[in-house]
């Protein structure tokens, strides 16, 4: 699970999902897959990989760090785009796990084999753990960026990872847990490497520990050299390129192409101009150059949506400013906040068609298992004169053009990531919106990484923040303990409710999958009508642009964690 960002189009890469809407993964053609060539993914102004593989600091949780591992490493679980396990594409030929959920077992398929030939087995997995948890510990300068209980329970619940053969691991946890869950947040997040590689320090994980920060981004150490993906690092220039080959020794769907580079680009209008001349050969358009996609004759432009939803983060502390905490923690205040987001009006104006409308924790596209369809209906389309109402018969009452209520004027300022057009016309509709229901926004632009650093710690400093972008599921299990629980990591606006504790418990509570969606819809259900600090935004696609002599783009492309399979792609020449 992920925040992320609408500003950067590679920094949604692994977040978009299934294509929907217009497009199509390549043109009409009757060929059969050619070999060579190379693809030139662009890096779009302001991503850049920063990869301490095997480590996941949370200085380094770049979408992007998470595309480059995919190249060169295989995932030792994969969920397809039906949220159902495919071994096609990860090392574990099963996974399976007792009625309890505290006991599970995954069996490698034992095809798998790294690069320099030695087999991929049990050891390596078990090493691995030993490195998450070892970054999961308070002395580490990388520390493992997905611990916690709401994601994956890394280290607390793990009770043991042990090899109970050359290639069954047994995962044992420390109380009961649901398996949908542990799944895909837990045992998902592995990403196996060769034990015998990398183990420079058998019995002091310490110094272990040093060694990966001092290769963390290094690509051309001997280390990463030994891979079970489809790619091979080849070079790097700094602020330039990354550049791929394909692993002749790969197991799996051998690539077609002969180079996969990953270049950067200044601009959105350089990343255009290199779509146009064609240099560039897979890239994404920004919404804010939607008027000019005619331009672009040589190219196919399919929308992919991510599975998350978008949102703005309201500040409910006592310690926001004005007392606008006081006031956010007044459900009324909250409903018509949403029910002045024009959600419809945006995704006309600022995205000429493209998105959906959003009103809880899980966006309606793509599909998936956990989508509520009795969320189908807005609980809070767009009204701002219901929205005024409601404030009215809260109490508030609007004094010189601002509802006021016990000295608490609904004013605040909105911390909002610069950078993105599409965003800056986002936010004056936002702001249209609330003016008629007497609630004045005022508007802050500043850098997204400081939008994203405000806290719970430091509340006295703001009242509403839009990072101009959401929260992602890189996993299939859409549970919000991150960000909803009371004290949770990513509660940024402290939002507390003994309701919503219990509902979030209850999705990681072990049962059947049946019973695992259906309390997932009550989360999403409380989520929508109570809004838990968050005001819902629509959900906009990634906007995906090949070139046409780009085939097999959305071959296996899959909504859960985004990945896209390059080595499925090929060039008609």
């Amino acid at each position: 699970m992920r925040k992320w960002t609408m500003l950067g189009a590679l920094s949604i890469l692994s977040l978009v999902a299934a294509g929907c809407g217009s497009g199509s993964d390549s043109t009409p053609t009757t060929a059969s897959p050619q070999s060579g060539g190379t693809v030139v993914i662009a890096l779009a102004a302001q991503t850049s990989p920063n990869w301490f593989f095997p480590e996941l600091s949370l200085t380094a949780d770049t979408t992007i760090n998470s595309e480059i591992d995919d190249m060169s490493y295989e995932p030792l679980l994969y969920f397809n785009s039906k949220d159902q396990f495919d071994p096609r594409h990860c090392l574990a030929s099963s996974v399976t796990w007792n009625r309890q959920g505290t006991v599970y077992t995954v069996k490698l398929n034992k095809k798998w084999h790294w690069s320099n030939g030695h087999p991929v087995t049990a050891k390596d997995v078990v090493f691995t753990w030993q490195i998450m948890n070892a970054g999961s510990q308070s002395n580490v300068n990388y520390a493992w960026s997905f611990a916690g209980s709401g994601s994956g329970g890394v280290p607390t619940l793990w009770k043991s990872v042990v090899a109970t053969g050359p290639y069954t691991i047994q995962f044992t946890l420390q109380h009961p847990s649901s398996q949908q869950w542990f799944v895909r947040n837990g045992i998902g997040q592995i990403y196996p490497v060769p034990e015998s590689v990398w183990d420079k320090y058998p019995n002091n994980m310490s110094k272990e520990m040093q060694f990966i920060q001092n290769v963390s981004n290094a690509p051309n150490n001997a280390v990463y050299q030994v891979v079970d993906g489809p790619y091979q690092f080849h070079s790097s220039a700094t602020n330039s390129y990354w550049a791929y080959v394909p692993n002749p020794h790969y197991d799996g769907h051998k690539s077609y192409v002969k180079k996969v580079i990953f270049q950067y680009e200044t601009s959105s209008s350089a990343e255009f101009t290199a779509l146009k001349e064609g240099t560039v050969n897979y890239g994404y358009l920004p919404a804010a150059l939607l008027g000019v996609r005619n331009e672009l004759t040589n190219d196919v432009l399919t929308p992919l949506y991510s599975l998350g939803f978008n949102y703005i983060q309201l500040n409910m502390s006592p310690k926001a400013p004005d007392g606008v905490g006081k006031a956010f923690d007044e459900l009324p205040v909250r409903q018509a906040l949403q029910l002045g987001v024009n959600q419809p009006g945006i995704i006309d104006a600022v995205y000429h068609g493209y998105g959906v409308i959003d009103d809880t924790t899980l966006a309606p596209k793509p599909q998936n298992m956990f989508v509520d369809p009795a969320l189908a209906h807005d609980p809070y389309a767009y009204n701002p004169a219901r929205g005024k109402k409601i404030l009215e018969a809260a109490g508030w009452h609007e004094v010189n053009g601002v509802m006021t209520k016990h000295g608490i004027k609904l004013e605040f300022t909105m911390f909002a990531a610069s950078g993105s057009t599409s965003y800056d016309h986002i936010d004056q509709i936002l702001q249209q919106g609330w003016a008629q229901e007497g609630i004045v926004c005022h508007i802050e632009y500043q850098q997204f990484n400081t939008v994203v650093s405000y806290s719970p710690s430091n509340a006295s400093q703001w009242q509403v923040l839009n990072w101009n972008g959401g929260w992602g599921y890189a996993s299939g299990y859409p549970s919000g303990g991150v960000l909803f629980k009371t004290g949770a990591a990513e509660n940024s606006g402290s939002y507390s409710s003994r309701t919503m504790n219990h509902l979030i418990d209850a999705t990681y509570a072990p049962g059947t999958t049946k019973q695992a969606i259906q309390r997932m819809y009550a989360y999403e259900d409380y989520a929508a009508k109570q809004l838990p600090a968050v005001i819902y935004l629509p959900e906009f696609p990634a906007l995906v642009v090949h070139a046409k002599n780009l085939h097999g783009t959305l071959t296996d492309y899959n909504p859960i964690g985004g990945v896209i399979f390059p080595s499925h792609w090929w060039i008609s020449h």
